[in-house]
């Protein structure tokens, strides 16, 4: 049946609405969403075509260097070429890779899945590189592959003062030592340039570009002495080679403020090259590896006695072969008793049993405080990374045998210190009984030299009065006059003092390993320096610390006290 013309031309027309109701309804939802697009959400999406289009590149800052007291360089930034890619712009990236491998000593594999990543705008493929490294890189001329000058961390003085300073790595970020601690300052503030660029990461002629330039780090300068640091490594290599010792330290100290001159390590390395030294090799264990002090430790059993009124220079001991306590046995350290002695001739001597018995009398209620006075047993605050915190028993913490655990702590076993305490509490004996708080940093200053910030000295409290300190000074120095110490007198100085030779605690007991030790400081009667040194098991056939660590004491405070200008006197 056909459709009359008049029907015909209805349906067309209706036909005709219908397609143009759809046009007009789709031409409405398109110009709807893109009025969307273009007015309500045009801010987001033109800031989201910048960034497409913005490159950006951080700028390092240069980190701040590192002086010692004297503005002698021992850190500091320098210019180092570091190699990156674009991998839009590299042609044939095995190619590349296996061109680059040799140059950069890395696998080519390794170099390759980087400049596959297409994603990436660009790519470090190394740096820190040598000058011979750079160069053969920039011969190859390759595609995609860019140097730039990063900064890198150098060290002038090589092993100075390593185990201080640390290092950083590869991002130029403080790893270890005064690095690592003084980070945030050292490291300053990133800049940013970011420039308007195409798919291929080229810049788009006219284009935008912004820059935040970086804020460079600022400066340390330490409270040590590049001089009198070289003498104490000097003279701790010396003495850990000739002694086969497997390690040695070398605390130097001025006692009136705390401050650490020197703080020498043996075996040390090379900050420059640190990844060819193992963890250990760069731990500083002067700050943060506690052992037991031995008969060094008879000084601030002494300080307690006079303190607290127990012993006086003459009070008479017996000091027999051997003493039992408590179930236990104490012997001398050559095995032979001295009869009837006064207490300055048992330090002089340092005779354990009499200490022993001092140590008995005092009790541990009254004896603990002191040692906690002096700083043992928690962390001094010195400002460096794992500084350790020794370990002293408190009253009642030992079930059994007590009493003889506390007659081992009164000549320095069972008792265990970090040589950064044991200095430190020498040097609280040296200024009349107050200790201070140690310290590596003295300022801290920005790239025009500005001070930003000053440490001053600070004291952490008395540890004992000062008659008793006068008097232990007096006995310390007949120590090395008259007694074992002798090998530590300095000519002109008159040095004061403790020698100890400690016994290697092992599987629950005592083997036959010892550590060698003098501590002290000089002049006796005028304290300018305060030193430490400590040869830790030494391979010799005589190894007490009077023997081997005195003399070491002797030369480090006989080099640095004339170096400093110190006046010498005649002898008396």
């Amino acid at each position: 049946m056909k459709l009359a013309n008049s029907d015909l031309r209805r349906l067309q027309r209706r036909r005709t609405a219908v397609v143009f109701v759809l046009i007009a309804f789709f031409s409405v939802c398109l110009v709807s969403r893109l009025a969307y697009l273009q007015i309500i959400r045009h801010s987001e999406y033109s800031e989201m075509a910048v960034a497409q289009r913005m490159r950006p590149r951080v700028i390092d800052p240069q980190r701040g260097s590192i002086y010692d007291r004297n503005y002698k360089t021992l850190a500091m930034s320098i210019g180092a070429d570091a190699v990156y890619a674009i991998p839009a712009r590299v042609g044939d990236p095995q190619q590349t890779a296996q061109l680059l491998a040799p140059c950069l000593s890395l696998p080519a594999e390794e170099i390759a899945a980087k400049l596959q990543n297409a994603a990436s705008g660009s790519v470090w493929l190394a740096r820190k590189l040598t000058p011979e490294q750079a160069e053969a890189v920039r011969s190859l001329r390759l595609p995609g592959i860019y140097l730039v000058e990063r900064p890198q961390r150098y060290y002038p003085n090589g092993t100075l003062a390593a185990h201080v300073l640390g290092i950083t790595g590869i991002d130029n970020q403080g790893l270890e030592g005064l690095e690592y601690y003084y980070d945030e300052y050292l490291r300053g503030i990133p800049g940013r340039l970011a420039a308007e660029s195409d798919a291929a990461a080229r810049l788009i002629p006219g284009g935008d570009a912004t820059y935040q330039p970086p804020v460079d780090g600022y400066d340390l300068v330490l409270t040590l002495d590049s001089v009198i640091q070289h003498v104490a490594e000097t003279q701790i290599r010396q003495a850990v080679e000739s002694t086969r010792s497997e390690q040695g330290v070398v605390l130097v100290m001025d006692p009136s403020t705390g401050e650490i001159l020197a703080c020498a390590v043996y075996p040390t390395f090379d900050p420059n090259n640190y990844a060819a030294y193992s963890v250990a090799r760069r731990r500083n264990i002067a700050i943060t590896d506690q052992y037991e002090p031995g008969s060094t430790f008879k000084f601030v059993t002494a300080a307690a006695a006079l303190e607290l009124g127990v012993a006086s220079e003459s009070r008479t001991f017996y000091s027999g072969s051997y003493w039992q306590v408590d179930g236990g046995t104490i012997r001398n350290w050559d095995g032979r008793g001295a009869g009837n002695i006064t207490f300055r001739q048992a330090l002089e001597r340092s005779d354990n049993i009499v200490f022993a018995q001092v140590a008995v009398e005092m009790g541990p209620e009254r004896f603990y405080p002191v040692i906690r006075a002096f700083g043992f047993g928690s962390r001094l605050g010195v400002d460096f990374p794992g500084e350790g915190r020794g370990t002293v028993v408190a009253p009642g913490e030992v079930r059994y045998g007590e009493k003889i655990r506390w007659a081992n702590i009164g000549f320095g076993q069972g008792v265990a210190v970090t040589p950064l305490q044991l200095i430190t509490a020498i040097s609280a004996v040296a200024n009349d009984g107050v200790v201070m708080r140690p310290r590596f940093v003295k300022e801290i200053r920005d790239s025009q030299g500005r001070l930003i910030e000053a440490f001053e000295p600070e004291p952490l409290g008395r540890a004992i009065g000062e008659a008793a300190a006068k008097r232990l000074q007096n006995l310390l120095r007949s120590v090395v006059a008259n007694g074992s110490g002798s090998q530590a007198e300095v000519p002109g100085y008159y040095s004061a003092g403790k020698t100890g030779t400690a016994e290697v605690p092992e599987r629950g007991g005592y083997g036959d390993e010892r550590i060698s030790s003098f501590v002290g400081y000089a002049p006796a009667d005028n304290p300018v320096l305060a030193a430490l040194v400590i040869l830790y098991k030494p391979q010799t056939e005589t190894r007490y610390g009077s023997v081997l660590a005195a003399p070491v004491f002797r030369e480090v405070m006989e080099q640095s006290l004339s170096y400093l200008g110190v006046e010498r006197r005649d002898a008396r």
